[in-house]
């Protein structure tokens, strides 16, 4: 019996919210592989909250209809004292992933930008540069995605693929004691 997540295929989906761009990218694992599916960003147009937010919801929902993804990773909120406006303008936007991802019934986990660029790059503080560099020789891209947003979405893609894997590969090991 196969208890890793690579024995069996499975799509994911990381979300880079934003409110003024939204990065998703969508990878496959299948036969121990990483398969890069489809990424790429939703760029509200509204001036007002509101339906900016309606924009983010619909073009989620039409990404997620298009490719159906099992299981979503979306980046966590991290700020700064210094701008509260910014993360509660943000937690809108993370907000609005979340509830689309949740009406889609698709699980969601949660990781910080730390947690990710640790998984990604080995380096908790990595610039947009390397993990560019990195999400796109793990996907085996033939060019770096053109937008940080794009990358940063990939990368919470892998970050949830790599934690399942240990986690599973660890349950392994104690089951086998």
């Amino acid at each position: 019996m196969c208890y890793n997540i690579y024995c069996r295929m499975i799509r994911v989906i990381g979300i880079d919210p934003g409110l003024q761009v939204a990065g998703y990218g969508i990878i496959e694992v299948a036969a121990n592989r990483l398969i890069a599916v489809a990424g790429g960003t939703i760029k509200p147009t509204a001036k007002d909250l509101p339906t900016r937010l309606l924009e983010i919801h619909d073009g989620l929902l039409a990404v997620l209809k298009e490719y159906s993804p099992q299981v979503a990773s979306v980046e966590d909120l991290y700020t700064t004292y210094a701008h509260p406006k910014t993360a509660v303008l943000m937690g809108h936007a993370r907000g609005t992933a979340i509830y689309t991802l949740a009406e889609a019934n698709i699980q969601v986990y949660n990781y910080t930008p730390t947690e990710v660029k640790s998984a990604v790059t080995g380096y908790g503080r990595a610039s947009k540069e390397q993990m560019q560099l990195m999400v796109t020789k793990l996907l085996g891209l033939a060019e770096k995605p053109k937008y940080d947003h794009i990358s940063d979405a990939f990368g919470m893609a892998i970050c949830h693929i790599n934690r399942e894997r240990t986690k599973e590969l660890t349950q392994s090991r104690s089951f086998r004691r």
